[in-house]
């Protein structure tokens, strides 16, 4: 038996509905979502802190997913394990041509950057193929609503910008920035919350806008600004134990001041 047919076996016995796990057992599809969501970001967080030890169990979390939705598919006779692992040859096969197929449509004699540019375009093409394929032909269809807001928003734009609904340069998406920062401060000064809100997430939008022009994912961004914030806080708190103070001793003022020693740091 090999270890996917172990863990398989493992998944199914779980399931069993005279001798598996209570907990298991009563699982089904939208309850243990929210479970392969985390364990995804688990996986993201372990490449972060670059521990191959604990990207390694992480991994496996995220495989036990995989099989969880899988068996209880088969136990809806929807498709199985094996299905799953055949679909996704078949797509990257399909999506890869210039390594598996004799008609690449991909010149090897190209420039390194310009392959990689051919081998995107053809990608983004075939996916949206498949997407007509699927009865699915609206140009937003697919983006799921699941994802982060942040990495939905700047997919919703590469998918708008790809039948040329974007700004032809930088200089459009800045301008568009000013205005919803503008149209937030309006709204901040007429105090209405749910004007508020609807401006904010609009000045959001279009700072995704700005990452997605200059080819930096603004969730990987975001996250590297939160632990930033997180690195410097915590100094701040470790100069303030150090003096056998707490953060609630000092006034804004002598915050900021910390604040900035640390960031010169």
């Amino acid at each position: 038996m090999t270890n996917i047919e172990r863990l398989l076996f493992i998944m199914a016995a779980l399931r069993d509905p005279e001798s598996g796990c209570p907990w298991d057992i009563k699982q089904n599809f939208n309850s243990i979502v929210s479970y392969t969501i985390e364990e995804a970001y688990e996986v993201a967080d372990a490449i972060g802190r670059e521990d191959y030890q604990d990207l390694k169990d992480e991994l496996g979390d995220l495989l036990l997913q995989v099989v969880f939705h899988a068996q209880m598919a088969k136990e809806q006779d929807l498709f199985e394990f094996n299905d799953v692992v055949a679909a996704i040859n078949d797509k990257m096969l399909r999506r890869h041509p210039h390594v598996f197929s004799k008609e690449a449509g991909v010149d090897t004699h190209q420039a390194e950057t310009d392959r990689v540019a051919s081998v995107k375009k053809f990608w983004e093409e075939q996916k949206a193929k498949e997407r007509v394929d699927k009865n699915n032909a609206g140009v937003l269809d697919g983006v799921a609503l699941a994802l982060p807001a942040l990495k939905r928003a700047q997919k919703l734009q590469k998918r708008a910008a790809r039948v040329g609904f974007d700004w032809p340069d930088i200089s459009g998406v800045l301008a568009k920035i000013r205005e919803e920062l503008d149209e937030l401060e309006e709204a901040l000064q007429n105090a209405a919350q749910d004007e508020i809100a609807e401006e904010l997430g609009d000045f959001l939008f279009a700072c995704v806008n700005m990452s997605r022009h200059f080819g930096i994912d603004a969730e990987d961004s975001l996250r590297n600004a939160n632990g930033k914030f997180e690195t410097r806080f915590k100094a701040i708190e470790k100069i303030l134990k150090e003096q056998d103070r707490q953060l609630q001793d000092c006034d804004v003022v002598e915050l900021n001041a910390l604040w900035n020693q640390v960031k010169s740091v």
